[in-house]
């Protein structure tokens, strides 16, 4: 593990080689003051994790998420890539864990046959967006017919995005957005990132034990860098607007996401679901890998 204050690099949800969102790790940040944090975002480019003794009750550990330009409340990609890492060094030995961070408490548990660790994200909070806001999103996305076609609604687990449903997976990567008119449109939406999203086509079926895959791109409000390699939250918020509250019966969702940027990504979201079979919202999970020097 490295030293106080110094960062590990792992890629999360890795799809393929080369894939996954990237994830520097600093897995001791006690001393560190904020304006540190931020500069070790800064430096590497990418949404960044601090490990920190929790102070609030019950937790086992804080995480602190920083971006390029700012502090996030929680970052899916980074909980989950911290408790592997963790897990890898022997700091993290239980079943399962409480993580704090500045959006609440979040569950993790992990799974031993395969590796991997599932967080918690709360039921989806949804609303369709009216059509004046579908106008603005098509004219930064550049969708023809001012968005008309197009179904947008912002859905929120931890941050608010804004799911655009795509007819198919090429017009999907074949977006080119305004990115200088990114963060007002943001700003006029109450959104953090716009999340357009299509069904995999048939012959791209989802590997157990997802049941259904869709392909989606993430456009951030203003993080620093123009496009996000897999968003946990935006993947989670989508799973919960497509399930419908449908609690265990929700179908278990792979949301392949950075094929336009060359970096392959997978997430799965699955139900989350009480002992006496309330709806609590998901978990979701993916493969982690130690970056490549």
């Amino acid at each position: 593990m490295p030293a106080r204050g110094r960062a590990a690099l792992i890629d999360v949800f890795v799809r393929a080689p080369g894939g996954g969102n990237p994830v520097p790790l600093v897995a001791d940040a006690q001393g560190m003051s904020e304006a540190e944090m931020q500069q070790v975002a800064a430096r590497h480019g990418h949404e960044s994790a601090f490990v920190l003794p929790p102070s609030a009750e019950g937790a086992d550990l804080r995480l602190r998420f920083f971006v390029p330009r700012h502090e996030m409340e929680m970052c899916g990609h980074a909980t989950v890539g911290a408790l592997w890492a963790l897990r890898q060094w022997g700091r993290w030995t239980t079943p399962a864990a409480r993580v704090e961070t500045l959006s609440g408490i979040v569950a993790a548990r992990w799974d031993e046959a395969a590796q991997r660790v599932w967080i918690s994200q709360p039921p989806v909070q949804a609303s369709a967006l009216d059509a004046a806001r579908r106008r603005a999103v098509a004219a930064v996305l550049g969708l023809p017919g001012e968005g008309g076609g197009h179904a947008m609604t912002n859905a929120c687990t931890s941050r608010v995005k804004t799911l655009v449903a795509m007819p198919d997976v090429a017009a999907l990567a074949a977006l080119r957005p305004d990115f200088a008119r990114m963060a007002a449109l943001c700003d006029a939406i109450g959104s953090t990132g716009l999340y357009p999203y299509a069904d995999a086509a048939t012959d791209d079926p989802p590997a157990p034990p997802a049941t259904r895959a869709v392909h989606a791109r993430q456009f951030p409000r203003a993080s620093g860098y123009p496009e996000d390699a897999a968003t946990g939250i935006a993947a989670a918020a989508l799973w919960g607007h497509l399930a419908g509250y449908a609690g265990g019966s929700a179908p278990v969702l792979a949301v392949r996401q950075g094929e336009t940027m060359g970096r392959p990504s997978e997430i799965l979201v699955a139900p989350r679901v009480a002992a006496d079979g309330t709806a609590q919202g998901c978990w979701l999970t993916g493969a982690v890998h130690w970056s490549q020097p």
